[in-house]
């Protein structure tokens, strides 16, 4: 049988690890290694959990893809740092947090978990692209409510959505996004490019919130339906409604794109089989050592050898 694949949108974990463990967690030069203790904690609790036979950490190699930003210049415009010519921007990182990144990244390599980003590309359309591939069940753990639009219960693909640390998981499937949107995995994207999304830089449809969006939605049936109903005056829609829609008809034709997960990003060849040895154990030595990697790393190392 195909195992399950477990997806980390490992910036969005290791942000969570940052802020959930406390910065007195340091490496024996004085380094605050909180991010990296805590992103390994997270790790050996998933497996431990939700045992996956394959397990890649998927990274924002471009955490602000230009071809986003043309299309709707607001794009997380809020979050830009400092902006870099032929480059992608700087994102704005707590001090403390932007140096144990590396760290993370030679850890992860010398242990042997896949690590994947690709240039132009943000680790969401990295976890898009091999959640289109994969010929078997997917988890998809994320503290990102936008690979919500990968959700298909038809293909036993869920998102795990940690509620406090990774012990306690919201379990994303179809019927609790109906419950909670009334949309299903293929309907959220929709739903949240009408809504908007200020934390994107998203405008969204002024005046169209998360209820009247699911209403549309259900009448509609979905974007494209929304859209030439705007031109049908037979269409069950207020004026308002349609003064808006029509008013915001720019924006609608280039959001799909944006907020949409692609899902032909071309990946490398990686081994994602979870591994039961480290890859480089003298490398992995090293970097205990250096770091102060300590219970953090052998509970991991224990937790994939069994």
């Amino acid at each position: 049988m195909t195992g399950r694949l477990m997806l980390l949108d490992t910036a969005s974990l290791y942000f969570r690890a940052y802020f959930g463990v406390p910065d007195s967690v340091r490496a024996p030069d004085g380094t605050p290694v909180n991010a990296v203790r805590g992103l390994l904690d997270f790790i050996d609790r998933l497996v431990r959990d939700h045992r996956p036979d394959k397990l890649v950490a998927c990274m924002d190699a471009d955490w602000r893809p230009q071809w986003r930003v043309d299309l709707i210049p607001s794009y997380k415009a809020h979050r830009v740092a400092e902006e870099h010519e032929g480059a992608p921007d700087a994102e704005e990182v707590p001090d403390t947090l932007s140096p144990q990144v590396p760290v993370i990244e030679d850890v992860l390599d010398a242990l042997g978990i896949a690590r994947v980003g690709v240039a132009g590309y943000e680790a969401d359309d990295v976890i898009g692209t091999f959640t289109a591939r994969a010929d078997g069940p997917v988890d998809i753990v994320t503290g990102d409510r936008d690979l919500y639009q990968l959700v298909d219960d038809a293909r036993d693909i869920r998102v795990l959505y940690p509620l406090k640390g990774v012990g306690t998981l919201q379990l994303t499937d179809e019927a609790w996004l109906r419950e909670k949107y009334g949309v299903d995995g293929r309907g959220y994207a929709d739903l949240a490019l009408l809504r908007g999304d200020p934390s994107d830089g998203l405008p969204g449809v002024p005046g169209v919130g998360e209820k009247t969006a699911a209403k549309l939605l259900a009448a509609f049936g979905d974007l494209a339906g929304i859209v030439a109903a705007v031109d049908d005056p037979k269409a069950k829609l207020t004026l308002t409604q349609r003064k808006r829609l029509t008013e915001a008809a720019p924006y609608l034709a280039v959001a799909p794109k944006v907020v949409r997960v692609a899902g032909d990003v071309p990946l490398p060849e990686v081994d994602t089989a979870l591994p039961h040895a480290p890859r480089d154990p003298a490398a992995l030595d090293a970097l205990a050592a250096r770091w102060g990697l300590g219970s953090s790393l052998q509970r991991l190392l224990t937790t994939l050898g069994a």
